[in-house]
């Protein structure tokens, strides 16, 4: 199933359960561990009894050096069970049916002397200690009045969010200035609210490679999904996937590395028809001497460094237009219409070629600071 057909099928029967691999969670969290020691870190975006993410930080709490691990679960998930025993703790209202809860974890050590501390521990925690999971009033929505109190109590939010909810959700996390690690849709760089942090220096992808993709565990009543794994799990593959963060990231303090020039090679570089700016087809072909406006891919924003280059915009619809872009001229309009019978949409970067538009995917201009 295609990566846009994935994501349209869970839009429209509102399946954004998307459930992250525990691999794919350690592989990132190793990298910020220092940034975590002595925060309250809050899920709120996943079910603790489901997710991977209250999996890994609980069982790394003492790691982590984590001072307090917050979890809220949503009612009405469709995949149950699969990483803690639903019903057993205390504290919970109904012993026969599931109900949305939050889970409150400020020490985790070798509660079942069973020699090591580990998930067990957690589970041993939450069975034995009426404290550690109560009830939520509410259904454990994020945008509800009781999940954001519990907001404000925390440092960073950590989660993979409804992708449908991106949006609101990023807008949320702004809003109470709150540090976080989540999983998003590489395309959400383009949307206006995302993309104005990430100008700001106040948003940026994580330390996974940005064009890898991720497996995630989907509902079993998925028809179409990549494979079912060791433990009976339908995956499926959204290879439009990447971490997002306003943690430190190393890599993006250090210089994308150019090699390649516009002197000489002006004919690789063409420019746009309704912008004063050259067209580079991909972030390694950046040229090292040019001082005017570029258009690069967004696969740019996986190596920006602020320091290195200027963020101005994007380069599409209405985006386009606010940096400037012109319109399609009328004659370019009616053969892209016409001839090509594509979409011509004012805002969005066009260049021709051999007498045909073209219109390259979504481009960031940038200008390069050092020069």
């Amino acid at each position: 199933m295609s990566n846009k057909n994935l994501l349209k099928n869970a839009k429209l029967n509102k399946k954004d359960e998307f459930y992250t691999q525990l691999a794919d969670i350690e592989k990132e969290f190793v990298n910020y561990r220092t940034q975590f020691k002595g925060k309250v870190v809050y899920c709120n975006a996943d079910d603790p009894f489901e997710s991977n993410f209250f999996k890994y930080l609980a069982s790394n709490f003492n790691f982590l050096g984590l001072k307090k691990l917050i979890a809220t679960s949503y009612a009405g998930s469709p995949i149950t069970g699969r990483q803690l025993s639903l019903f057993d703790m205390e504290g919970t209202k109904s012993k026969k049916k599931k109900e949305p809860i939050k889970i409150s974890i400020e020490e985790v050590k070798d509660f079942n002397k069973d020699g090591a501390i580990d998930i067990s521990d957690v589970e041993y925690l939450l069975k034995n200690n009426k404290n550690s999971a109560v009830p939520l009033e509410g259904d454990g929505d994020f945008r509800s009045d009781e999940c954001i109190k519990i907001l404000k109590e925390a440092d960073i939010i950590v989660t993979n969010p409804p992708f449908s909810l991106f949006r609101e959700y990023i807008t949320q996390l702004e809003k109470y200035n709150k540090k976080f690690l989540i999983i998003g849709n590489t395309n959400a760089i383009t949307y206006k609210e995302t993309f104005a942090l990430i100008k700001k220096n106040k948003m940026r992808t994580g330390y996974t490679n940005f064009n890898v993709g991720m497996f995630f565990v989907v509902p079993n009543s998925w028809v179409k999904y990549h494979h079912i794994d060791n433990n009976g799990n339908k995956l499926a593959r959204v290879s439009t996937s990447c971490w997002f963060t306003n943690l430190d990231v190393k890599k993006h303090t250090e210089d994308i590395i150019l090699y390649k020039t516009y002197k000489g090679n002006v004919i690789e570089y063409p420019k746009y028809e309704n912008y004063n700016a050259i067209d580079v087809s991909k972030v390694a072909d950046i040229p090292i001497d040019y001082r005017g406006l570029m258009g690069v891919p967004i696969t740019f924003i996986d190596k920006y460094n602020p320091k290195q280059f200027e963020i101005i915009g994007l380069g599409i619809s209405n985006s386009g237009k606010e940096i400037g872009v012109k319109p399609y001229k009328p004659k370019h309009k009616k053969y892209r219409k016409e001839i090509q019978k594509r979409g011509a949409v004012d805002g969005d970067l066009y260049l021709m070629k051999n007498g045909e538009v073209t219109v390259p995917y979504a481009r960031i201009i940038i200008k390069n600071r050092k020069l």
